[in-house]
């Protein structure tokens, strides 16, 4: 009797360490399996987390409902054939490669410096929208120019040009994001880097952008 009661004892004890461990330890893990991802952002290790607040809200630049359209129509889920639309883990996986040394994966903010300021993902390089853009067309009203096109493809991308055409074939696989399923930022660079004979299995889209990674609560970095 007394054997058994020395084992229940023992048994709610080893049951109490548990689950004081499992107190400590953040609640809101990315997936049971992963609580955290580091990742370098201009030159810094930076640790991706969600926030362990269940107080914590969206932050008010991207609590906005309702916005203009156009430009800021709700986005389709398939943006252009054979270009695979991304959630947020699938980011974490890309940003996981970049971080073990992979070069040839590059995650792309497409938004403008201005809202670079509010944070952005940790990972990411920033090359704004208009930058790439050379189909111009509704509200959007700025060109890049031809040299700085010629630049982003060559030195950022890692495409060749031989003979005066592209040579996509060790072309980087690139993740774009803009702002959420309401910005065309970079949808619109997508479309246009297609349409210059970017292969599409070589793009990815985040959709959700911005809006739908601070939704869940991740962390962001500004400049």
């Amino acid at each position: 009797m007394k054997y058994g009661k020395a084992l229940i004892n023992l048994i709610l004890a080893g049951t109490l360490v548990l689950a004081g461990q499992a107190l400590a330890g953040p609640k809101a893990k990315i997936t049971p399996a992963m609580e955290s991802l580091e990742v370098m952002h201009q030159g810094k290790t930076v640790t991706i987390r969600r926030i362990d607040d269940e107080n914590a809200t969206i932050p008010k630049a991207y609590a906005r409902t309702s916005r203009h359209c156009p430009p800021f129509c709700i986005q389709p889920m398939q943006l252009v054939p054979g270009v695979d639309t991304v959630g947020e883990l699938e980011v974490l996986g890309y940003l996981k490669r970049i971080s073990n040394g992979d070069r040839s994966v590059m995650l792309v903010d497409s938004r403008t410096p201005d809202w670079i300021q509010r944070g952005t993902i940790p990972g990411s390089v920033n090359i704004p929208w208009n930058w790439i853009n050379i189909d111009v067309a509704g509200n959007f009203e700025i060109e890049a120019e031809a040299e700085t096109l010629h630049d982003i493809l060559v030195k950022q991308f890692s495409v060749q040009e031989m003979d005066g055409k592209w040579d996509f074939r060790n072309a980087k696989t690139l993740v774009l994001f803009c702002n959420g399923i309401w910005c065309p930022q970079s949808s619109v660079n997508i479309k246009t880097l297609t349409k210059m004979g970017y292969p599409a299995y070589k793009l990815k889209w985040y959709r959700g952008g911005m809006q739908d990674w601070v939704s869940v609560g991740l962390t962001t970095v500004k400049p």
